[in-house]
């Protein structure tokens, strides 16, 4: 019996892992997806996938749009928008973005590090929207984004350097950086400066300052940006904006150690 309730729990994961692997790759895709895009991206039978979309679409999770292809269902966006209402990081946070986005008059970004990317957890947008890829949930290489650089540089030498090492340099811009010895290079300048620069290095038109927020015991590295066009955000006034940029980020592990007690 212990083996058979065993092997049903085992496949019950693998179940929910292909489950997730399914909403992951519609919600992901840049458009919505009919069942031929998703079977020639999944490895899963016809007939074994057909069942679970059918599943996903009648739990709400996944839909259909007009032209009958899927989509993003409603209540796999309330599911997350209920979820990050009441993240604990973000109501933290929030008052000290706004203060940002208010002292700057451009859009602010709190991200988290996840592997070799960071993760938008939210966004101010300043007082003249700017176009920009950076949406909440969208994800952006560390090595070329302030709020990555600034993650990185607050990881130990044996974490960091290893990571750095097994990056892909796309260039994005011509200002990308292009290898790891640059990257580790610019890390050590972010040590002794406390903040972060994007010089275009992710968008063309696009800088950005950064600082570091993580808490002591790793449950949360990442960091807050202000973010805007070239044009306005000259290197005079990001020289400007280091100062606040740090003493917001301060202020939120502060608030973070205030709140939560050890694990800030």
């Amino acid at each position: 019996m212990a083996r058979g309730k065993g092997a049903s729990r085992e496949s019950e994961t693998g179940t929910l892992g292909k489950v997730m692997a399914l909403l992951e790759l519609v919600t992901h895709s840049d458009g919505p997806m009919r069942f031929t895009d998703i079977l020639a991206l999944s490895s899963q039978p016809r007939g074994t996938l057909h069942r679970q979309l059918v599943h996903l679409v009648e739990e709400g999770l996944l839909e259909f749009d007009a032209d009958g292809r899927y989509v993003p269902g409603l209540r796999l966006l309330d599911l997350a928008s209920r979820s990050w209402a009441r993240n604990e990081f973000r109501l933290i946070t929030e008052p000290y973005l706004k203060d940002l986005q208010q002292m700057s008059g451009e859009t602010v970004h709190l991200g988290v590090l996840r592997g070799t990317s960071i993760i938008y957890l939210d966004k101010i947008e300043g007082r003249q929207s700017v176009r920009m890829y950076s949406q909440i949930g969208n994800a952006s290489p560390v090595y070329c984004t302030g709020v990555g650089k600034a993650a990185l540089s607050v990881l130990p030498d044996d974490a960091v350097e290893p990571l750095a090492r097994n990056l892909s340099f796309n260039r994005f811009t011509p200002h990308t950086l292009g290898s790891a010895d640059a990257l580790l290079q610019e890390l050590k300048t972010i040590r002794e400066t406390g903040v972060a620069l994007d010089r275009e290095e992710h968008e063309l038109g696009i800088r950005c300052v950064a600082a570091a927020v993580w808490t002591v015991d790793g449950s949360f590295t990442g960091g807050v940006s202000i973010t805007g066009p070239a044009y306005r955000l000259t290197l005079e006034r990001l020289e400007e904006w280091t100062t606040p940029i740090k003493q917001a980020a301060q202020s939120i592990m502060d608030a973070i150690r205030i709140r939560l007690g050890p694990r800030g």
